[in-house]
């Protein structure tokens, strides 16, 4: 039988990358006790109002159709949201979607044909390059370079771009590596793109979990505002990644041509889940606060813990809910120390080729359980790094 081209652009682009993570659940699932940090799953439960209000609404019957755009409580919420960082949003530069990632794909179909080019910083999340790839489009990796603590460079990005150059797609705080761009660095970039007439699409999922300094945004810049668009979702901020709920903002004319995509893809999104979302995005919530919190002393909870690994090299992260560590130096690649370290130590993480080739010799440690597992994760990972740089001297244990 045939098959349509697109099943064949993401063959290798799917759940492969997640292979670990599959194997860590299998173990587990067997009864291995394995400390699972792959995924970035909040170890926080969304706030007991936020759930209570999803469960009334479902049992008033917010069962039934939605529109395509959104439901008007969450379009009438983000507007606010948004507002706030620029006064001329309306509910003409909202779409709402199921999670961050449905909204990414449809922009990407919105904005790109076959043989375009997205210019993404490398390592870049998981699927960025499925979503690019889906729509025929093909995506050109850009350097992102660990003496630079992982942040774009605009010479880097002006040096990417071809006449078949069309989107930037930003990630910032940026998954996998927590660097957060600054507002300075945002202009440099932003003045490449108006030079090349090139689309922004910014994914700001982790806005809410900075460790320090400040938030800043393409979006924010009057400039960029016809060139910018906008993917989150509450999945990261309150703690909510199974709700699906999330939304694109961005220039009226671009929300209206993507309309009819979104509505042939969806026709909608759940009206119960659209009113807890209101709730989340309306009214004042500590879980995001919590979390950011907890994900800084962790990131240093590993950082400490490592540092007098002589081979192990943590990256002290600026937001997120990861911190990624350099294992160049026992002479393997990532997935080779993370396929070791869950076969070895019942320790899961991700290798850092999952996601590009400039993260090939990293490792991606989520920050997402307590901790106590999370000193007992990083202890292991040194004895794993000590181990393979003095063979018979397994049992040295390194102080945390």
């Amino acid at each position: 039988m045939r098959y349509a081209s697109i099943t064949e652009r993401l063959a290798d682009l799917g759940s492969g990358k997640w292979a670990i993570h599959v194997e860590a659940r299998r173990k587990a699932a067997e009864g291995v006790p394995v400390i699972e940090l792959t995924i970035g799953e909040p170890d926080l439960s969304p706030d007991r109002a936020l759930l209570d209000e999803c469960a009334r609404a479902l049992y008033a019957g917010r069962t039934r159709y939605s529109n395509g755009r959104g439901e008007p409580s969450v379009v009438d919420a983000l507007v606010e949201k948004y507002r706030k960082r620029r006064s001329d949003v309306t509910a003409r530069n909202v779409l709402c979607f199921p999670g961050t990632q449905t909204a990414l794909f449809a922009v990407m179909l919105g904005l790109l044909d076959r043989d375009d080019e997205v210019l993404v910083g490398d390592p870049h999340y998981a699927t960025y390059e499925g979503v690019i790839a889906a729509s025929g489009a093909r995506m050109v990796p850009v350097p992102l370079h660990p003496g630079k603590h992982f942040h774009l460079q605009a010479d880097d990005l002006a040096r990417a771009v071809s006449p078949r150059s069309r989107v930037v797609l930003l990630n910032t705080p940026h998954n996998p590596t927590g660097a957060v761009l600054t507002s300075d660095e945002i202009a440099a970039i932003g003045e490449v793109c108006r030079a090349h007439d090139l689309w922004i699409v910014c994914d700001e999922v982790y806005e809410e979990l900075i460790f320090g300094g400040a938030f800043a945004s393409p979006f924010d810049d009057p400039a960029l505002a016809e060139r910018t668009i906008v993917v989150s979702s509450i999945s990261k901020s309150h703690a909510s990644p199974g709700f699906r709920s999330g939304w694109a903002i961005g220039p009226t004319e671009f929300c209206d041509r993507l309309l009819p995509v979104s509505e042939t893809m969806l026709f909608g999104v759940q009206p119960f889940i659209a009113d807890m979302t209101a709730m989340a995005l309306s009214k004042p919530f500590d879980t995001a606060a919590v979390m950011r919190a907890s994900y800084e002393r962790r990131a240093k909870l590993v950082a400490d813990g490592l540092a007098a690994s002589r081979t192990l090299k943590p990256m002290m992260p600026e937001g997120g809910m990861f911190i990624v560590v350099d294992v160049s130096a026992t002479g393997l690649t990532g997935q080779a120390f993370a396929e070791r370290l869950l076969r070895e130590k019942n320790v899961a993480v991700m290798p850092g080729g999952s996601f590009g080739e400039q993260a090939i010799n990293f490792i991606r440690v989520s920050l997402t359980v307590d901790d106590e597992r999370l000193a007992v994760a990083t202890q292991r990972m040194a004895e794993l790094a000590a181990e393979i740089a003095e063979p018979g001297e397994g049992l040295r244990r390194v102080a945390i």
